[in-house]
């Protein structure tokens, strides 16, 4: 983790906040609003509802670029992640990836899950869960209190310790390798933990 907030504020090749589509988005979100918190809600519960879940509605293409999932409004939790991250730091918010070692079927192999953390300062980090919710699966914002998506229940599942200003590698390498839902499904990122 950098404890340099500045390295959370940068737009990049997959966190693209300079890009015109999500700065627009990003200002139209936070418009009225002037608190960090009102609109890290916000652009966390547009990530979280109007962006569909790739898998869950079987949709392509595959995204991972922060402003390819605003265009084509669908993502992996991985991607949606990368929009969140965007949209929050356009507002000027500090904001980062987090990711989650799981099961997919309550024993391995395990898979990661992307997440967020916004920098809030009523707070300090806060982790929320943009992935989209469903049965079994309700992810709000409610700081201090966090509700993830998915609690680590099984042997083996970890939060992956920091914060990144940047997606893992890992990541960006499926992401962009497959061409479809069902190919990522087949060969979702994992990090050991060491």
């Amino acid at each position: 983790m950098n404890t340099d907030l500045n390295a959370y504020r940068v737009s990049s090749p997959y966190i693209d906040w300079q890009h015109p589509e999500v700065l627009a988005t990003a200002t139209a979100l936070a418009a009225g609003l002037e608190s960090p918190p009102a609109i890290a809600q916000t652009c966390f519960e547009f990530v979280r509802d109007q962006i569909k879940h790739s898998w869950d509605y079987r949709l392509n293409p595959v995204t991972c670029k922060a402003s390819d999932v605003l265009r084509f409004g669908t993502g992996f939790c991985y991607a949606k992640s990368h929009l969140l991250a965007a949209l929050l730091r356009a507002n000027g918010i500090p904001a980062g990836l987090c990711y989650q070692r799981l099961t997919i079927t309550d024993e391995p192999p395990f898979c990661l899950h992307g997440l967020n953390a916004v920098y809030l300062p009523e707070y300090g980090w806060y982790r929320l869960d943009a992935r989209g919710n469903k049965r079994g699966v309700n992810a709000a914002f409610c700081p201090p209190l966090e509700k993830l998506a998915f609690p680590i229940l099984h042997p083996g599942e970890q939060d992956l310790p920091g914060i990144w200003a940047e997606p893992l590698p890992v990541v960006v390498d499926v992401l962009e390798r497959y061409l479809t839902v069902e190919q990522v499904a087949e060969n979702l990122p994992d990090q050991p933990i060491p």
